[in-house]
């Protein structure tokens, strides 16, 4: 499940899938590369100023 804010069918959903799959290619568990895969997700956003808050880096 992508992160609360993406919409199903946006840049980020798309990247969100694109990296847990990429993930569980890797040998990652399900449940750890969704984790992965949001934190990505959520990263980017803060970083381009589509979230609340902005990144620290």
């Amino acid at each position: 499940m992508p992160p609360r804010g993406v919409r199903r069918g946006s840049k980020r959903d798309r990247q969100y899938r694109h990296v847990k799959q990429s993930q569980l290619d890797q040998g990652r568990s399900e449940r750890r590369a969704e984790e992965i895969a949001a934190r990505t997700v959520n990263k980017e956003r803060a970083r381009s100023g589509e979230s609340r808050t902005r990144s620290r880096s």
